[in-house]
This record gives C-alpha cells, sequence and structure tokens, in this order.
C-alpha cells in the first residue's frame, strides 16, 4: 500500500486511537481501536478521508451527550442514530 503522506510503499492497515471535537464544541472525545493507516517509512498513522467522514456523520447523528469520554469504533458506529443521514452535508447526499 502507498502512503498518502511520503508516497512511499509500504503503508499496512492497522487499529489506532484517535480524538475528535464533538460537533456542539462541548468537549473532546477519544475513539480506540480505529481503523488506521500506518506507514513503516515515515511512520504516520493516519485515518482514511471516507473513515473521517464517516465519524463526523455518526457524531452528528447521535445523541453525544451519551458517549462517554472514551470508546472504540465500534462502539460509536453502533450507537442509535436520530437521523437517517446528514441532510446538510451537500458533499456526501448532494440534492
Amino acid at each position: 500500500m502507498i502512503c498518502n503522506w511520503c508516497e512511499q510503499q509500504g503503508a499496512f492497515e492497522t487499529l489506532d486511537k484517535g480524538y475528535w471535537e464533538l460537533p456542539d464544541g462541548s468537549r473532546a472525545v477519544e475513539i480506540s481501536d480505529l481503523p488506521s493507516i500506518q506507514c513503516s517509512d515515515c511512520g504516520m498513522c493516519y485515518q482514511t478521508d471516507e473513515l473521517v467522514g464517516d465519524v463526523e456523520e455518526q457524531l452528528m447523528l447521535i445523541d453525544t451527550s451519551k458517549l462517554p469520554t472514551s470508546f472504540s469504533y465500534k462502539e460509536l458506529m453502533s450507537q442509535e442514530r436520530l437521523l437517517k443521514k446528514n441532510y446538510f452535508d451537500i458533499n456526501r447526499y448532494p440534492l
């Protein structure tokens, strides 16, 4: 796999943790076991744009007041949504 940062061969899929600010700006949370890409050449660990979009969409569509400070990616994605999709994201859901 080619690294998006250094463009060298040697990137691989892994699980890492990440930090997100909640959409309302009230606090930040830690997400563990987050599907990520790690580069053995430059050492960068990052998430794909698609995954970042999925996490941000999920955070927009659930009751974040019920979230603890730290939880896993699977726990986040299993939360019941208040809406089916983020109707305000015209990039992901054009009219």
